[in-house]
């Protein structure tokens, strides 16, 4: 089993989400007692947050590529970067160690196109949201047209990620919002909706029914990692 390298800590909720997923995957592929072959570099989230906040993504990409050599010291065979909006960075990353990078958008992309689906609404960041680094990727990579909320949305899910999801929060409000925000979505003409937000999956209630399904970026990047270390 190949050796998987973690950038984590963006939170470090949904970095414990990657570290649950790659173990429990693997011992349902492998069985008796197995685990992942994980290294994992955590960053303090309140930098990242600050420098995100301030436009300083020169930085953050420095912190990134940090990151990334410390992997691959480390013993990495390749690289997950645990978050969707420090993919802005991605570049830096590439450029620090020669190491393959799953880049987080792709197992969503391919899951969607094997649906069948053409168009999906995008819930993530502010960030996210406004630059086309991922709706890019899915469109060019697996021919999902992605769209985003209205700017009250955006604002709204952006605030609700921040104040509370990093922290492991999820209002009932919030959760409400949430649920509304994917309708909203489905009528303007959303086959699907894609959790671009690695803590938005704290938001799901399993006993709800969305008018269209979730694709959990998390989830899916964390299972195709699993397939690359097993290749």
């Amino acid at each position: 089993m190949k050796t998987i390298g973690l950038i984590g800590g963006i939170s470090w909720k949904s970095t414990a989400e990657y570290y649950r997923i790659l173990n429990e995957m693997t011992l349902e592929r492998l069985g008796g007692v197995h685990s992942a072959r994980i290294v994992l570099h955590s960053v303090d989230f309140e930098e990242i947050a600050r420098l995100q906040h301030a436009n300083e993504w020169g930085r953050l990409g420095e912190i990134m590529a940090h990151a990334a050599r410390s992997l691959e010291a480390a013993g990495a065979d390749f690289i997950l970067i645990c978050a969707n909006t420090m993919h802005l960075v991605l570049d830096a990353v590439e450029t620090a160690t020669p190491l393959p990078v799953l880049h987080i958008a792709d197992p969503a992309g391919r899951a969607m196109a094997r649906a069948g689906i053409t168009r999906a609404g995008l819930l993530g960041t502010g960030f996210t949201m406004a630059r086309p680094f991922l709706t890019d990727r899915l469109r060019d990579v697996s021919g999902i047209k992605c769209f985003v909320p209205n700017k009250a949305g955006r604002a709204d899910i952006h605030r609700i990620i921040f104040d509370e999801l990093v922290a492991g929060k999820a209002e009932p409000a919030s959760r409400s919002r949430f649920r509304g925000l994917v309708s909203e979505l489905a009528v303007a003409g959303a086959q699907a909706v894609i959790l671009g937000c690695t803590e938005l999956i704290l938001l799901v209630e399993p006993d709800v029914a969305y008018p269209v399904p979730l694709y959990d970026t998390t989830t899916l990047h964390a299972a195709a990692a699993l397939e690359q270390a097993l290749a």
